[in-house]
């Protein structure tokens, strides 16, 4: 523990101590960062036992895109770990009927803590990415202890205290819990700086670039805003250490150089998932605005919620040692100007729609709009312990600083957001991290009362960080959906679709209604379903045409449970609500239709399927509301939302509520003629339609297309070959979305009604077609320059230090 005279007060200096040129004991940094680490552990699983949410009680944990997204994408990534995906890196042949999966392997599952998923049994996917979201926040805290540790000189349990604050910030445990992806920026954050200090320095630059590029590479989007505050910390770090421009401008620029090569190397993955990006459906866009300031104030205070205001808690501790940083005397006044000037740009910038839109690449993100909290309260701590390290703030600038505090807390007062339980926890641990840190502040104090203290100063930040997410779960169950975690229910259903697949020689469909969004990648198969940032306009467009429905705007795409598409996507074993498998007898996974003007969609999607098949296989009602007798009954209402069913027959439900949600075409069953009519058990829709599918049509026209289509078809892990009747003309279509990158015979492929074709010459017996995403060339070739680039540095920065040595 430390001495008294570690943290007594000092006084004012003339001029900024110059950097020290390495951290003050290497084992007292390490002791900083392991202290970090497990008071963030300690206080993150504590909130949520105390919320009895998963692993610890019966609650759900996956709320939102984490059901929904994430835990099958890491799923998927289990599997190919293991060797049992279908398909690699580049494609993903179990969603979306055929998907890019680099853009999504970049965006969600390149961190390098989502390898330790592989360790864990399959089902126990819930769990192992909660230990991967543990593991990324303590990770965070060590990696601030550390850096904090390296810009200045001060006690290794303070660094842990504070880098422990940064990691349990409102945003970590409220927003970035359930989006683990972002973790990736939480840690990278605090690693950016301390290249940013490599720099300043001059020293370490191939790790420096090495870090940037694996922090571009785990979650580019959060990884951008770290950068950004990291070059705000540098800024004011050389400013306040460097005298001179062209020294100033020497340090800036080995860090500008050290970005730019990082980032290339990242390239293979960052170019691909832009331009993916850019080829997406496009989602849900809104203008910016500003929350009340009482909201924001209210936000610092512990165990608040709220989806869309930012979450800038970072514990009473760190906040008043921030808020007694401008009156801190210990300090030079420049520096107190600088430091407090930044942390208050920074959280001005939150408000203000030109800097909000910087922040966030320029486009106002959906749902949670403060995602780059994070980085002000990386800043906020790092300007907190810019302060403790000159001394312990004295007893005015504590009282001033705390005087701040509870003005912001009455401030707060205007807003919704505050609890009772909130302010309590505010008030006591205000006056009990006042107090402790006024009592280590006084000279002479035995080294064990100090350690009481510091566990003082931590038990207030657990205590709050806990309660914080433990409430954040409770405003999250409530206001957001959620997922099951793997249960003997997935067990079934992951076991139905292995027992019933036939890949490539036919598509397994893990069915309706879904457990998530992302079925096939969860439970196994083949299938439509797919939902991502990156779900491609082409499919979503295709799947609309043909009466697929949709959620989260168009880019989670549904399972449609339709005879008609599943035989033209080659479908033939489909996973039902029961737990059965219905079998059907589906085309190959390529056919070849006849020659003739390029066809395109209409408002039907009865029509659109007819028009994909080749065939006419609905018929119209024989009276208004019913279909005849033997025929099977399809309802077409996109925007209804409520349920429909025939007479005398088992209701159905659609889910339309436009724009976010459309419905899927729906079978109502067989009619039985007029006491079949169709009933709405609300107010008929404005838009809807009734159309009667004839099987034996339907079954005439499949054998039809059987009868010329491919007779032998081989997958690979980013394409596959057909091999085709003799003397086949016209088109050869390939049950596959004709998504940007795909090549076929060695020419970029065209397209048929939004699936992929190749024209046919009456001489080609084989079809070959290779997928490679876009962007993926040239992100290599970047990658080359920058390996080269710090090849060639590092050589010659060894041949100067051989020469130095000589």
């Amino acid at each position: 523990m430390p001495t008294t005279s570690q943290l007594a007060p000092r006084r004012t200096a003339r001029r900024p101590a110059a950097p020290a040129t390495r951290p003050e004991g290497r084992g007292a940094g390490v002791l900083g960062a392991v202290t970090a680490a497990l008071l963030t552990a300690v206080a993150v699983c504590g909130g949520d036992a105390v919320a009895r949410v998963f692993p610890y009680g019966p609650r759900h944990r996956s709320v939102n895109d984490l059901g929904n997204q994430f835990v099958p994408f890491h799923a998927h990534l289990w599997d190919l770990l293991h060797g049992r995906a279908q398909g690699g890196l580049l494609l993903n042949w179990q969603s979306g009927y055929g998907t890019s999966f680099l853009p999504d392997f970049g965006t969600y599952l390149t961190s390098p803590f989502a390898l330790l998923v592989a360790l864990f049994p399959r089902e126990d996917i819930d769990l192992a990415v909660y230990t991967v979201t543990v593991l990324k926040m303590t990770a965070a805290a060590a990696a601030m202890a550390w850096l904090l540790r390296t810009q200045r000189r001060g006690p290794w349990w303070a660094a842990g205290l504070l880098g422990a604050s940064y990691a349990l910030c409102g945003w970590s445990v409220i927003e970035a819990a359930y989006n683990p992806m972002w973790l990736d920026g939480l840690v990278a954050f605090p690693l950016l700086c301390l290249t940013g200090e490599w720099a300043l320095r001059a020293r370490r630059p191939v790790l420096g670039v090495l870090v940037v590029a694996v922090s571009w590479t785990a979650n580019f989007y959060t990884a951008y805003m770290a950068t950004l505050g990291a070059a705000l910390v540098l800024v004011v770090r050389v400013v306040l250490t460097r005298e001179g421009a062209r020294e100033r401008a020497r340090a800036v620029g080995r860090a500008a150089l050290t970005a730019l090569l990082g980032i290339g190397l990242a390239a293979p993955v960052l170019v691909p998932l832009f331009l993916s990006s850019k080829q997406a459906y496009p989602g849900w866009s809104r203008e910016f605005g500003p929350v009340p300031w009482s909201d924001l104030f209210a936000r610092l205070l512990p165990a608040t919620y709220s989806f869309n205001s930012p979450a800038v808690f970072v514990g009473t501790g760190t906040l008043l040692l921030l808020a007694a940083l401008p009156f801190h005397r210990a300090l030079p006044a420049r520096t107190r100007c600088w430091w407090a000037g930044l942390v208050a740009a920074v959280l001005l910038s939150l408000q203000w729609a030109p800097t909000h839109l910087a922040w966030h690449l320029f486009a106002t993100p959906n749902g949670s709009a403060y995602r780059q909290t994070f980085v002000l309260a990386g800043i906020a701590v790092v300007a907190a312990w810019t302060g403790l390290a000159a001394g312990v703030p004295g007893v005015r600038a504590l009282a001033a600083g705390a005087g701040l505090l509870a003005a912001a807390a009455l401030w707060a007062a205007g807003s919704a957001l505050p609890t009772g339980w909130g302010y309590a926890l505010f008030a006591g641990g205000l006056a009990l991290s006042a107090g402790a840190w006024w009592a280590l502040g006084r000279r002479g104090l035995p080294p064990a009362a100090a350690g009481v203290l510091a566990a003082v100063l931590a038990a207030v930040l657990v205590a709050q960080a806990a309660a914080t997410t433990a409430y954040g779960h409770r405003g999250k169950l409530a206001g957001l959906d959620d997922y099951p975690s793997w249960n003997r229910s997935h067990t079934a259903r992951a076991a139905a679709l292995a027992g019933a697949e036939g890949w490539p020689a036919y598509r397994t469909d893990a069915g309706r209604p879904a457990l998530s969004g992302n079925d096939p990648m969860l439970l196994g198969g083949e299938g439509g379903a797919y939902y991502s940032s990156h779900t491609p306009d082409v499919f979503t467009r295709t799947m609309t045409a043909l009466g697929a429905g949709w959620t989260s705007r168009g880019r989670s795409v549904q399972s449609l449970d339709n005879p008609v598409t599943d035989a033209l996507f080659a479908v033939g074993a489909r996973l039902k609500p029961d737990g059965t498998v219905a079998r059907a007898a589906a085309l190959p996974l390529v056919t070849v239709h006849p020659a003739g003007p390029v066809p395109a969609y209409g408002d039907s999607p009865f029509a659109n399927q007819e028009l994909l098949l080749g065939a006419d296989v609905y018929e119209d009602p024989v009276a208004p509301g019913v279909c005849r007798a033997g025929t099977e009954a399809f309802l077409w209402a996109p925007e209804y939302n409520a349920t429909a069913r025939l007479a005398g027959g088992r209701p159905f439900k659609l889910n339309g509520n436009p724009p976010k949600n459309r419905a899927a075409l729906q079978s109502l069953g067989l009619s039985r003629g007029p006491a079949s009519k169709l009933v709405f058990d609300r107010p008929a829709p404005g838009r809807w339609a009734l159309s009667c599918l004839d099987g034996t049509r339907l079954a005439a026209a499949v054998a039809g297309l059987r009868a010329k289509a491919a007779t032998g078809v081989r997958v690979t892990s980013s394409g596959l070959s057909a091999t085709l009747p003799p003397g086949s003309t016209g088109t050869a279509v390939v049950s596959v979305p004709a998504i940007a990158g795909w090549s076929c015979d060695g020419r970029p492929a065209g397209g048929r009604l939004g699936l992929l074709a190749v024209p046919l010459d009456g001489r080609t017996t084989t079809v070959s077609c290779r997928f490679s995403p876009p962007g993926l060339p040239a992100g290599a070739a970047a990658a080359g320059v920058s390996a080269l680039a710090v090849l060639t540095a590092a050589l010659r920065r060894r041949q100067r230090g051989a020469g130095a040595a000589v």
